[in-house]
């Protein structure tokens, strides 16, 4: 078994390691992160309690050193912002009004640390996608002074409509909605509005509407967060229709947004809106535990999961806890496998390998963007992230999605270990929906260190063509951050979360016992943070 899985420079006694990533450990881990005791994980609450120190005992009882000095725990300073709309929202012109309700029609926040925020008479400028991208020759605010004015922007990015723009159909990172946020702040605008559209967005308005009614989380920032817009929201598509109907503008508008060359247009009308906040400032923390390279101990392998879900939140069929088992108790049950695994080996690994169990993921990447900007292992020792983020419960696949395929060389680590088990590795089915950008490891990207995302396989063993992403689609439609996420052990296939999650031990135990660094690929944008 250990032969096939790590090839001839394995030992005996690796076979032990491996064992140690097996269906019944996995489950058990799955089965307490992800009960109602744990109240879906979300920090600032007991929850978080109950979390992080399941993690850390886990930690100690396998031996493995403080991650933290002398702790287990980072602590990550964060600030819990609750927004309230007063009221709808309401977009007027010399033609009437159209009244939007909050959660069916929009919802919206703020980050800035303040109890009221409001906006009054902005105007409204539609911005194509809310891009400015030079090295693509596109700027959709070019010419335009937003300071005072609320922008609505498209979701996505113009690849997604035409092949021959950006990086065609793989999402780059001017698609994801915290870059729209982002851009339009450096803009300097008082309001940023995304259209959503379920295709381009890759998930349902029901995702948005249950992330954006409860509190959201952010690091905590000397000025407040006052450099970002006043306000940041959503609309659906259809309400986003009512409002170009309203402007007098035809909704081919934004047909004609997905063109080179595109002008943003004044939509002359204006919106007012007062959100309340409730506020508190507490501290999260990431768990990380340690095993100390017998070679090269100031060089590390990084293996990331997020243990953090959505809480207690909007009942679903009477249900509130959002248990999050497949996202990602599956994920934080694999880094204690794994953990448990390099335990095992015979010998230990040259380099350190660390642990690293972060917070507040699914509130815009909080707990990893903190470490990377205070490491425990400096950056340029990091030799690269192995991330863990929703794993495969329908069993084995032939395949394993490499997401963000291309980006690094990290890509052949990956295709040689599925080699050693008989599988070949694939790029994700649908780029267009940026998920490169929306796990841990992408924090680790921005600062030069490679990062390896693996997702579930679709071609399912025993099973004919299209069930696996059956099974996928199935998950992302009716489970995915909802209270559906719970850990069903009836109908689970655990073999093809063990199979990924030994595949991930294999390319971690070649990178902690090697003296060279996987390199960025020609042509990725990561790669000049390296150098």
């Amino acid at each position: 078994m250990a032969g096939a899985l790590l090839g001839s420079s394995a030992t005996a006694q690796d076979s032990a390691a491996i064992q140690a990533i097996n269906a019944n450990s996995l489950a058990q881990h799955i089965k307490v992160l992800a009960s109602d005791a744990f109240e879906g994980r979300k920090p600032f609450t007991r929850g978080e309690d109950s979390t992080i120190q399941y993690l850390a005992d886990q930690f100690r009882q396998l031996g493995l050193q403080p991650g933290n000095g002398n702790s287990y725990f980072q602590e990550v300073p964060m600030v819990s912002i609750s927004s309230r709309p007063a009221d709808h929202l309401v977009m007027e012109g010399a033609g009437g009004a159209v009244t939007l309700s909050y959660l069916d029609d929009f919802v919206a926040a703020t980050r800035r640390v303040q109890e009221q925020v409001s906006i009054s008479q902005s105007e409204l400028v539609f911005a194509g996608y809310g891009i400015v991208a030079p090295e693509y020759g596109w700027n959709d605010y070019k010419g335009l002074d937003v300071k005072g004015k609320t922008v609505i922007v498209m979701i996505n990015d113009p690849g997604f409509a035409d092949s021959s723009l950006f990086k065609g159909r793989n999402m780059s990172y001017y698609g994801r909605w915290t870059y729209k946020f982002e851009e339009a702040s450096r803009q300097g605008a008082t309001g940023v509005i995304i259209i959503h559209e379920t295709a381009a967005a890759s998930y349902p308005w029901k995702v948005v509407r249950s992330g954006w009614s409860n509190s959201k989380l952010h690091l905590q920032t000397a000025d407040n967060n006052q450099h970002r817009t006043a306000l940041e929201g959503w609309i659906t598509l259809d309400a986003a229709k009512k409002i170009f109907q309203l402007a007098g503008i035809s909704p081919d508008i934004m047909q004609k947004a997905r063109t080179k060359g595109f002008k943003p247009v004044d939509l002359h009308l204006h919106t007012s809106l007062v959100i309340n906040n409730t506020i508190k400032k507490s501290t999260s923390h990431n768990v990380l535990a340690v095993l100390p390279g017998a070679k090269r101990p100031q060089e590390c392998v990084v293996y990331s999961a997020h243990w953090d879900h959505f809480g207690i939140g909007e009942p679903v069929k009477g249900d509130s806890i959002y248990n999050g088992a497949v996202d990602n108790a599956t994920g934080t049950a694999g880094l204690l496998a794994l953990a448990k695994a390099f335990t095992r080996l015979a010998q230990k690994p040259e380099r350190s390998v660390l642990f690293l169990s972060v917070t507040g993921e699914e509130q815009g990447l909080l707990g990893s963007e903190y470490y990377v900007a205070h490491p425990s292992f400096v950056l340029n020792k990091t030799v690269a992230d192995i991330n863990l983020d929703v794993l495969n419960t329908f069993g084995r696949t032939r395949d394993v999605t490499v997401i963000g395929y291309g980006q690094s060389m990290l890509d052949e680590y990956a295709r040689r270990a599925a080699a050693r088990q008989g599988r070949v590795i694939v790029p994700e089915a649908n780029p267009e929906g940026g998920w490169f950008f929306r796990s841990d490891h992408f924090n680790f990207a921005k600062k030069g260190v490679p990062g390896l995302y693996i997702g579930p396989g679709t071609d399912a063993i025993g099973h004919e063509a299209g069930w696996g992403k059956e099974q996928i689609a199935a998950y992302n439609r009716l489970r995915y951050h909802s209270p559906a996420d719970e850990f069903n052990p009836a109908i689970w296939v655990m073999d093809g979360m063990v199979a990924d999650v030994r595949l991930l031990f294999d390319v971690g135990y070649h990178l902690s016992n090697e003296s060279s660094y996987p390199a960025w690929k020609q042509g990725s944008e990561f790669s000049a943070y390296r150098k």
